[in-house]
């Protein structure tokens, strides 16, 4: 694996009148310059992971560590961490606001402190490379969800972070809009920047990503290569998670190929090593 560029040791996190703990005892290393998966019931700690990974919450006990360097919770040192690890709500309304596309854009840059010719040569970058030229000028509210979407990605990548976090960015959106999501993903991390991506959709996460966590119950299960995640099926359903839809498609064929012939054995092996190579091309 990577170096890691974001490091959990053992961090434990707990809310107000909760016996249990949210996140407990985390060992997690998100490797840089990877696509990394997050999966879990819901409940398992995703998302006050991410709160934790962009400095909303600090560990009560354990350490958190950014490039090597352990996390300190100063405003200073505070607002220079969120610029390079950014952190995209799921649902886009807790994270839009001002009055326009291209004033939200520009919102956390104003308060970088930054020239205004520079405030305005990111935001047009912003627009262009995320395609919201019709929409610039347009009120936020008048949005649809996956428009509403893109722009708080664009709000985000406009800091140029380092590390990019996404909770469940897929959910509520249509085929279409998922499709237009994932090659906006395509080219963020070609740009060089790492992404950690929760989400419940098995096939998105083994089509997409490089590199898979297994949370449940605030803690790391499994981690590993798409492959060799989704290979551990006894123990994902054990989580009630299930294996993504073309596992079952390939367990179904091998069963097929072995009643029929097992001579037929070898070819299959061949075909489906194909297959799972060639899902890094889609």
């Amino acid at each position: 694996m990577s170096q890691p560029i974001l490091e959990f040791d053992r961090a434990s996190y707990s809310y107000p009148c909760n016996a249990r703990s949210a996140i407990q005892s985390l060992n997690l290393q998100v490797p840089a310059g990877k696509r990394c998966g997050l999966i879990g019931q819901n409940g398992c700690g995703k998302t006050t992971l991410f709160l934790l990974a962009n400095g909303l919450y600090q560990p009560q006990q354990g350490k958190l560590y950014w490039q090597g360097e352990p996390f300190r919770y100063d405003r200073k040192s505070l607002t220079k961490l969120r610029q390079q690890i950014g952190l995209v709500f799921q649902n886009p309304e807790h994270q839009l606001v001002a009055a326009t596309v291209e004033e939200d854009i520009s919102y956390g840059l104003y308060n970088l402190g930054l020239t205004e010719s520079e405030i305005a040569r990111r935001v047009q970058e912003a627009i262009d490379r995320f395609d919201l030229a019709e929409l610039a000028h347009q009120p936020v509210h008048n949005l649809s969800l996956g428009q509403k979407k893109r722009v708080s990605i664009a709000d985000i990548m406009v800091l140029e972070p380092k590390l990019l976090l996404l909770d469940e960015p897929t959910a509520y959106l249509d085929p279409r809009h998922t499709q237009q999501l994932i090659s906006l993903l395509q080219q963020i991390h070609a740009i060089g920047t790492t992404i950690l991506l929760a989400s419940h959709d098995l096939d998105f996460i083994y089509r997409w990503a490089d590199w898979v966590f297994v949370m449940d119950r605030g803690q790391l299960i499994l981690e590993g290569t798409p492959e060799t995640v989704f290979a551990q099926r006894e123990v994902l359903e054990q989580l009630q998670l299930g294996v993504p839809l073309a596992i079952e498609l390939m367990e179904e064929i091998r069963a097929i190929v072995q009643r029929n012939d097992n001579s037929n054995i070898e070819n299959f092996e061949q075909w489906q090593q194909q297959i799972l190579e060639a899902r890094r091309l889609l």
